[in-house]
């Protein structure tokens, strides 16, 4: 079993934090990736054997309607083709942002890519084809794609898409369990919201739920740094 514990973005510098874990996943590639030079700096910086994972950019799964977008700088959208945009639309818009992602990833080194889709794109007919055409046409040996569904969908429907796309299910166990996946990978996001701060009793029922593989678990609330600490404590050494 390997376990990799770390923190969804950089909660204190990044030269701290190199000191502390040995893995993060960036999320400034969801709202926007960086530009390739500043890409290629934070992995020269880091030391051997850190391991980025990233966040796809929210182009390919946000429409423009998400409040997520206001952060975006360098890019800007024509409201007038707002439907070309997320959702996993094959279009040449999506098609871009993902060229983009996965260059990030590339320069990163990053082998794990997520795509969190919102909680607007429900299990529709429409919304599972467009699943299907995407990763077909993105697939890729070199990298492990990670979908995290949000919103109505049931387990059922997520495994099948999971096993048809061979994609893993991304979860946080404290809300359902892992339906497949060649790694399991958690985010927690903290229990009722961001700002929720787990017990000790809760990190350790966390690590009874670590399979066989590779895990990743990766905190994704306020105290993100404090927890994924105190987990790998619990882990007694067992944590990369």
């Amino acid at each position: 079993m390997v376990i990799k514990v770390g923190c969804c973005g950089f909660p204190l510098s990044r030269k701290q934090y190199y000191k502390i874990f040995k893995v993060v996943e960036v999320q400034q590639t969801f709202y926007e990736p960086p530009l390739p030079e500043t890409l290629k700096r934070w992995r020269d910086e880091a030391p051997d054997g850190f391991e980025f994972t990233i966040k796809a950019w929210q182009l390919i799964t946000h429409t423009p309607s998400s409040p997520t977008y206001r952060k975006l700088k360098r890019t800007s959208i024509d409201t007038s083709k707002a439907e070309l945009y997320g959702n996993f639309r094959l279009t040449a818009e999506v098609l871009h942002a993902w060229k983009l992602t996965r260059e990030a990833a590339n320069i990163l080194k990053a082998k794990v890519i997520v795509f969190q889709s919102p909680a607007a794109f429900q299990p529709t007919d429409e919304n599972k084809d467009n699943l299907r055409r995407f990763f077909d046409r993105i697939r890729d040996p070199n990298f492990i794609y990670v979908w995290e569904p949000r919103g109505k969908w049931q387990p059922d429907e997520i495994r099948e898409l999971c096993e048809e796309l061979g994609v893993v299910d991304c979860v946080d166990p404290f809300k359902r369990q892992k339906t497949v996946g060649e790694i399991t990978y958690y985010r927690l996001h903290g229990k009722g919201g961001y700002r929720y701060q787990y017990t000790d009793e809760e990190l350790t029922t966390l690590k009874t739920w670590l399979k066989e593989g590779v895990n990743y678990v990766m905190f994704n609330n306020v105290y993100m740094r404090e927890d994924a600490q105190r987990f790998m404590v619990m882990l007694g050494g067992k944590a990369i």
